[in-house]
């Protein structure tokens, strides 16, 4: 009976607790901010020193690689990667057999001594290596060297593949969109989600002599690809995305086609060769450059709307140029909406 009491005490307390924000939010005018999610990373996770030289000889002498997880508080994504992909028997099972996984708060002030032996804290070295993107995992080969970098979460099928690729040292071999590709071959048939904003072809883009009046989103996608019906249904059909997108000069290729292409720079190439140029390991990207043909920013992993939408402000407002930090702008962006009393949800399509 105790125990009952204490739990519906508890939940009254949370419920007043709820009250107390929504009244204070309807008194201020100021939105909400849902969707922030807590995560820790697993037992299994090296205690580390955060020594990365010591680390990567010794995961070495184990046969094993080291794997940096960039990770912030109340990134939902990174409590994704947690609870679908790191609680995954097999996927623990191998990442635990081969790799010493260490986590790196992006925020953080621990003290860092880099391979070069150079002296960071979290927080530096996640700008140095211009960490955008929650969760962002670095995986290193035996000499310190990057094997793979995943900016963003990547389902558990994809993220097998991933630690296959690192595993089995096919960075020696091939790119990892070529491996991506040889692991899951294109469908026959089916067609891409057209949309009215797109430019028809011939896809000349070059912008290096004669600059754009507008920057320009290129979006990489795939026939029978689930990700990319998720962006066309929930994402692209939200108005504040085309808003977004109508500052865009935007185009849609075929990744695995020889549409024939221009390049930003002028080249000639076709959409397959030139998505293995950039390495896109999946399927949508959206590859953004400005009105020279220079590439401000890339989506190469699983987004949803709030944060599409923030990497598209980002670029058309040319925010990069005063604000090289991604997360901070998406930070005030967020609050900014929050002021003029509108409710920012950042786990919701």
């Amino acid at each position: 009976m105790k125990t009952t009491h204490t739990f519906s005490a508890w939940k009254a307390a949370l419920l007043l607790t709820a009250l107390l924000h929504a009244a204070t939010a309807y008194a201020t005018g100021k939105g909400r901010f849902i969707g922030a999610a807590e995560s820790e990373p697993p037992a299994w996770f090296k205690q580390s020193f955060l020594d990365f030289e010591e680390d990567v000889q010794e995961a070495a002498a184990d046969n094993k690689r080291v794997m940096l997880y960039f990770h912030q508080d109340g990134c939902p994504y990174c409590s994704l990667l947690v609870r679908e992909n790191f609680q995954q028997p097999d996927i623990a099972a191998d990442m635990r057999q081969n790799l010493e996984s260490i986590a790196v708060n992006m925020w953080g002030d621990r003290e860092i001594v880099s391979l070069e032996g150079e002296r960071y804290t979290e927080k530096s070295l996640a700008a140095a290596l211009r960490v955008n993107y929650t969760p962002t995992l670095v995986f290193l080969d035996e000499q310190g060297k990057i094997a793979l970098r995943l900016d963003g979460y990547y389902p558990p099928d994809r993220f097998r593949l991933a630690l296959d690729y690192v595993s089995d040292h096919q960075e020696k071999e091939m790119e990892f969109h070529e491996y991506i590709a040889a692991q899951l071959p294109a469908t026959s048939g089916g067609e891409l989600n057209r949309e009215t904003f797109f430019l028809a072809p011939p896809y000349a883009l070059a912008r290096n002599i004669i600059h754009a009046g507008r920057p320009l989103a290129v979006f990489f996608e795939q026939t029978g690809c689930h990700n990319c019906d998720l962006l066309h249904e929930r994402i692209l059909t939200d108005p504040e995305t085309r808003r977004l997108l109508g500052q865009f000069d935007a185009v849609q290729l075929d990744m695995r086609s020889d549409t024939p292409v221009i390049t930003p720079d002028g080249r000639k190439t076709t959409a397959r060769d030139w998505a293995g140029e950039l390495n896109l390991g999946f399927a949508p990207a959206i590859v953004l450059f400005d009105k020279q043909g220079r590439e401000v920013m890339r989506i190469d992993a699983f987004l949803k709307t709030f944060h599409v939408q923030s990497v598209l402000a980002y670029v058309a407002q040319e925010a990069y140029r005063e604000e090289p930090s991604f997360q901070r702008f998406i930070s005030a962006r967020a609050e900014h909406l929050r002021e003029t009393g509108v409710d920012v949800n950042i786990w919701d399509y």
